[in-house]
């Protein structure tokens, strides 16, 4: 009986979301970010380790500028598996050399490197040896010569836009994946502690939850990534370690209400562990609310990774982070060239507010009162 009336809740629940318009919107946003994070070096134009191929010739190039690419193939080879460059990109060693115009004479390819009508008639001689030696002009012309073009343009350094959205995607999913796991780990367990025990224990966590709530979260972030050093993993670390002290708060008042049901006292009279009926009998009953912590919390961990890349503490070059672009191109915004800023913060807002949007809808279908 216990079970059907389970299923039947979550049948409840989820015919009650799926009348959310905005929230299975975002619902479906949010996956779909997800499946692009995923495969973010697979689609992404640039699929260099960071979307990091640099062409400071083309740089600040408006959407949908097109250039003619040489590519100068490398001597070294990396052999690299599909998952390797699924998760990290290949290691592209090859030159790229954006030119105007090329012309083959004798055993030389002569190139004139794109210069926007600054240099004239600047030419290249790129010996042929440089190339596969099986090859002939006209193969070398079709493998190594192509048309680019690039969708949202190009970033102050001449690295391509649209690459380095996507790549900068995967760390806001990363970041927000990782703190919000974290401040579930450690919020429900301190929260879960402190409210079945209560006595000195209780108050000893309040205490801890009381004085770290009372620092700002964003100078306790900046302090912790300072202890810990810059860098990518220490951002996820500071973020998850700030996130954790209202949903064990909440876990703390839910525990507090759900004990004194009579369920919890006949396992207790039954002589099961204290772990037992935490974990079997509490946990289960006080977790709604969790739920739309966390999925407000997913968007507040993007928002302080962003804040903190912009500060220069956050992700560090050559990683390709959303906040850090806004950091690069915020001075463009009076140069004409507003789109560079605005580009990522469009991304920031869309993807913060999708799960503001979940996690509102998932409030209304648990019927969670605040």
């Amino acid at each position: 009986m216990r079970t059907t009336t389970s299923n039947s809740l979550s049948t409840v629940a989820l015919q009650k979301f799926k009348k959310n318009f905005w929230g299975v919107l975002s619902f479906c946003f949010i996956l779909l970010c997800a499946l692009i994070a995923i495969f973010a070096y697979i689609l992404a134009p640039d699929n260099s380790r960071n979307a990091n191929q640099m062409h400071l010739s083309i740089h600040s190039k408006s959407p949908g500028f097109t250039v003619t690419m040489l590519t100068i193939p490398s001597q070294n080879s990396y052999d690299q598996s599909f998952f390797n460059t699924l998760f990290f990109g290949e290691k592209n060693t090859d030159t790229e050399i954006p030119i105007e115009r090329y012309t083959f004479k004798d055993d030389a390819l002569l190139i004139v490197p794109y210069s926007e009508g600054e240099l004239i008639d600047i030419k290249k001689k790129i010996a042929l040896q440089v190339f596969p030696q099986d090859l002939t002009k006209d193969e070398i012309t079709r493998t190594y010569i192509r048309d680019q073009t690039f969708i949202l343009g190009t970033d102050k350094y001449g690295r391509d836009l649209l690459s380095r959205m996507l790549v900068g995607l995967r760390i806001s999913f990363s970041i927000g994946f990782v703190a919000v796991l974290i401040s579930l780990v450690l919020g429900i367990s301190l929260g879960a502690i402190a409210g079945y025990f209560g006595g000195r224990i209780d108050t000893a966590i309040m205490w801890l939850i009381n004085v770290t709530w009372s620092i700002p979260t964003l100078l306790l972030v900046i302090a912790i990534t300072l202890a810990l050093g810059k860098g990518f993993w220490q951002v996820f670390i500071a973020v998850g370690l700030t996130m954790w002290v209202e949903v064990a708060r909440v876990v703390r008042g839910q525990v507090l209400s759900v004990k004194q049901m009579q369920y919890v006292t006949a396992a207790k009279a039954l002589g099961f562990t204290h772990l037992r009926i935490i974990t079997k009998h509490i946990l289960p009953n006080s977790l709604a609310p969790v739920i739309v912590i966390s999925a407000a919390n997913f968007a507040a961990a993007i928002l302080i990774e962003s804040g903190l890349s912009f500060l220069g503490i956050g992700a560090q070059p050559p990683t390709a982070s959303w906040g850090a672009m806004i950091k690069d191109h915020y001075s463009y915004i009076i140069l004409g060239k507003a789109y560079l800023a605005i580009i990522p913060g469009l991304g920031i807002m869309s993807l913060v507010m999708s799960f503001m949007l979940v996690g509102n809808a998932l409030r209304d279908t648990l019927d969670v009162k605040g």
